[in-house]
């Protein structure tokens, strides 16, 4: 491999010279500067971009780290950070998995934006205690070179309980997400919050995975229930949108009819949500302006800039799924 050494060898300058000519430095004169770029590129010479990189201290890329590239949220968030860090003349890395991790303690990034479970909170804080700057997404973590950048998922999933409730439900299914997930687990302390404040109903906890298949297999269970359309409607609070269509994916295979039978609510309005039939009632929120924050965040930490920790709106977003409220077999006893 062609090292600064080989041309300043053959220009017969020094190693320093070279370099000057090779950063475009005014130290070197125009007839010098167009010579040693002549032999470097008769010598096929590739800048080391690591050293280089070392000796600036800045890379201007920043890392994402996610858990998964699939879906609506993921490409509208990373949009936004694109968006945000090319206006401010900076790249981005997409980075997954734990061979990955190694990118900030070498340097080849300037800061990080995490949404990547594979992450463990003390690993963070240690990368931020050696000065690296990171912005997490997925969790609350307290240091200098850290900012949070959450979503209000409590305040998301009490909108979503209390709507449900609203319609007259008395018994309602929550289908979680994976363990270890943070959007899940604070959700789900909501639910639980809404629920027992509402003094009136129950929950029914099934286990899902954010993914489709969680949602199918969520409908299996409901519909092992003997759920029938002569039985009063059924309340399912999906927590992501990708689980409330597996479950509609399953129930077109059965007599139910969801927003007649099923009541159903979502959590992350994904595009799809207002495609599909009757259309989804879900939270709302906007992912590019989540991506935008987090890279506005991450500049900010990178320049020494004091900022604070965001928290994004969410709203209800009241669709066919889960429009219309019903009597139940009590109060048509009362009548």
């Amino acid at each position: 491999m062609v090292s600064i050494k080989d041309i300043a060898k053959q220009a017969g300058v020094s190693i320093s010279t070279v370099s000057y000519a090779l950063n475009g430095s005014d130290k070197v004169t125009e007839e010098t500067c167009a010579r040693i770029l002549a032999i470097a590129k008769e010598l096929n010479y590739v800048p080391n971009a690591a050293a280089r990189n070392l000796k600036k201290r800045q890379t201007k890329i920043i890392g994402v780290f996610l858990t998964d590239f699939r879906g609506d949220v993921y490409g509208d968030l990373l949009y936004g950070i694109k968006e945000i860090l090319n206006r401010k003349g900076y790249d981005l890395i997409v980075c997954s998995g734990k061979q990955s991790h190694r990118m900030l303690p070498e340097r080849m990034i300037d800061g990080a934006i995490v949404l990547d479970q594979t992450f463990d909170s003390q690993e963070l804080l240690n990368y931020a205690e050696r000065g690296h700057k990171i912005v997490v997404l997925d969790r609350e973590l307290n240091h200098p070179n850290i900012n949070q950048v959450l979503l209000d998922n409590k305040a998301g999933a009490a909108l979503a309980i209390e709507h449900l409730l609203e319609l007259g439900h008395r018994k309602l299914y929550v289908v979680t997400g994976p363990e270890g997930s943070y959007d899940s687990w604070q959700r789900m302390q909501a639910v639980k919050q809404t629920i027992e404040r509402s003094g009136v109903a129950e929950m029914i906890e099934i286990d899902g995975d954010f993914e489709k298949s969680g949602g199918e297999q969520a409908a299996e269970i409901i519909l092992q229930q003997h759920v029938s359309p002569d039985s009063e409607p059924v309340a399912v609070f999906c927590l992501n949108d990708e689980m409330a269509v597996g479950f509609y994916n399953r129930m077109a295979q059965s007599e139910l009819t969801i927003g007649k039978d099923i009541h159903i609510v979502g959590f992350d309005n994904i595009e799809l949500a207002q495609y599909i039939q009757p259309r989804l009632t879900t939270i709302d929120y906007s992912k590019r302006k989540w991506g935008a924050v987090a890279a506005e965040q991450v500049l900010k930490i990178i320049a020494g800039e004091d900022v604070e920790h965001e928290r994004l709106y969410v709203t209800l977003v009241q669709r066919e799924s889960a429009g219309a409220a019903f009597i139940t077999q009590d109060q048509q006893n009362l009548r």
